[in-house]
């Protein structure tokens, strides 16, 4: 059995990635964890209109609260499923400290977010919620951007790994059985590395041939190129469903999706980014 963090703020992009995740886990025995967070600095002033016995804390909650019940509902009219069971859960909070306690509570091995985009002026992938889980929440996180919606299964990842990253650690196990859950075709690129051409591929291949030793790879040794640009060429030129990535540099993920710098990749990055933990 699964439990999948699935957050949302009932907003257009946290319903396509909730939607997303249910028909991507529909064969799956799962139980979707749904939680919304309060932000105490962002309540409007009909929240705080409240009968003089209820504290502004039950009221907040308890409006939420129904109106994540009556979402579930419309999910599990939509999504009949054997499969899928759901819990609700609202926090008035700190959006980080909320996640953190759930995934330890309830054992959560995957959370599912949804990301706006390029917002105004901005060109901007990740927002600043997004960022912070993937910093500071240790959770392999699934992200789906707002105008990505679920067609058909999808058939192949790219893992893109940094000069620093090793096909090695707990994030393989995860890596493996996502692949393998989904019969995914994996594809590798690695920037070059200062321990050798040579000594990197091969280390590379052996932990490969491990990983998925019953199904085809494709690996790409990349010399001189910025990650930015070597994925959105990748991207560009091959058939690929899912984007892997190592959250193992904060600085990485920052050059890669965020930024006016980045303009280029943030045109093509409408596919979900899957962001292990090492």
């Amino acid at each position: 059995m699964k439990n999948i963090l699935l957050l949302t703020d009932f907003s257009d992009p946290s319903k396509n990635a909730i939607s997303y995740a249910l028909k991507l886990f529909e064969k799956e025995k799962c139980t979707f964890h749904l939680l919304y967070v309060q932000d105490s600095k962002s309540y409007i002033t009909d929240d705080v209109i409240v009968q003089a016995s209820s504290s502004l804390y039950e009221s907040l909650v308890n409006k939420n609260r129904l109106k994540l019940i009556d979402y579930v509902a419309n999910l599990e009219s939509e999504f009949q499923s054997d499969n899928f069971s759901f819990k609700v859960s609202v926090d008035y909070d700190f959006l980080i400290t909320a996640v953190k306690q759930l995934v330890k509570t309830k054992n959560i091995t995957l959370i599912v977010m949804g990301t706006n985009g390029a917002t105004g002026a901005n060109e901007v992938v990740f927002g600043s919620n997004t960022i912070n889980v993937i910093r500071k929440v240790m959770c392999t996180t699934l992200v789906i951007p707002q105008k990505y919606v679920y067609q058909q299964p999808p058939k192949a990842m790219l893992l893109a790994l940094d000069r620093s990253d090793q096909l090695k650690g707990t994030y393989i196990k995860t890596l493996k059985k996502f692949i393998v859950a989904h019969q995914l075709a994996l594809h590798v690129i690695r920037l070059d590395s200062e321990m050798g051409h040579k000594d990197l591929k091969v280390a590379d291949i052996q932990e490969l041939d491990l990983l998925v030793k019953d199904t085809n790879y494709h690996y790409y040794l990349i010399e001189h190129v910025p990650m930015v640009y070597a994925v959105s060429t990748y991207l560009q030129t091959n058939s690929i469903d899912i984007v892997g990535l190592v959250a193992q540099q904060e600085s990485f993920l920052e050059r890669l999706f965020v930024g006016s710098a980045t303009t280029e990749i943030t045109k093509h990055a409408q596919f979900p980014i899957l962001v292990f933990h090492p």
